[in-house]
């Protein structure tokens, strides 16, 4: 008799998915039985061949198009998923954005970006999904290495940002515990994507703080969501997973 997978029957919404750590993420949890609803902003043809990806699996999935850091794109973003998958049991608030450097020379276009993306849209979206939520539902949340500590200069809203999204997790498991529902963080450390290839400018400094001495995958990450997101992880709530090769060591 063959076992069922660890979330056949689950809904996923994953936030920010078109392409790197969460379309990894949006994978791995089809590939452990969830029907998926991702969220793009503008890559519209990238989000569509993820959802391709995951229906060759077996699985229900919709691209919906949303503003990761708006009012209105967070309720598009649950709204699609719930038409699009029928409800709600894991929201990975992935949807992020990292732009560095010194606090005095930012704009307060770029403040504002990483305020609203990385923090406020994660609250709002969150908001949003909790009434599609009952008794076994995650929340896991992307936050990043640079949440617990900052060894260089330049990442201070950035940083900002994502220690509020640790507070803020912590304080929604006191909340969402009586409900069966658990919420915590991934932190990844230096991972290949787009926004931090590991072949960029600064990919030789980071190397040499990781223990592993090489940066991560999306794939890294999505393995730890799916770990949280599993019935393995059904006593673990209020806490962030760092996923670093050893860099916070």
């Amino acid at each position: 008799m063959t076992a069922s997978l660890p979330l056949s029957g689950k809904r996923a919404l994953v936030t920010g998915a078109s392409r790197g750590i969460g379309a990894a993420i949006a994978k791995q949890l089809a590939a452990d039985g969830a029907d998926v609803a991702i969220t793009y902003e503008k890559s519209a043809d990238k989000a569509e061949a993820v959802a391709a990806e995951i229906r060759a699996l077996g699985r229900k999935a919709v691209a919906v198009q949303a503003d990761a850091g708006s009012t209105e794109g967070a309720k598009a973003a649950v709204d699609g998923a719930v038409a699009g998958i029928g409800g709600i049991d894991i929201l990975v608030n992935n949807a992020g954005i990292s732009r560095l450097g010194l606090f005095a020379d930012q704009s307060l276009a770029d403040i504002d970006a990483l305020l609203n993306v990385n923090i406020r849209g994660v609250v709002l979206t969150t908001h949003a999904a909790l009434p599609h939520l009952g008794e076994g539902g995650r929340v896991i949340s992307i936050s990043s290495v640079l949440a617990g500590r900052v060894p260089f200069p330049g990442a201070s809203v950035y940083s900002a940002s994502k220690s509020a999204l640790e507070a803020f997790t912590q304080g929604l498991s006191r909340e969402l515990g009586p409900r069966g529902i658990t919420v915590n963080t991934v932190r990844p450390g230096a991972t290949d994507t787009d926004m931090n290839p590991a072949d960029g400018p600064q990919a030789a400094a980071m190397l040499s703080g990781i223990s592993l001495g090489r940066y991560g995958q999306p794939q890294d990450i999505a393995s730890a969501v799916a770990f949280l997101a599993g019935p393995g992880a059904s006593f673990i709530t209020g806490t962030s997973l760092l996923v670093d090769g050893g860099a916070g060591a």
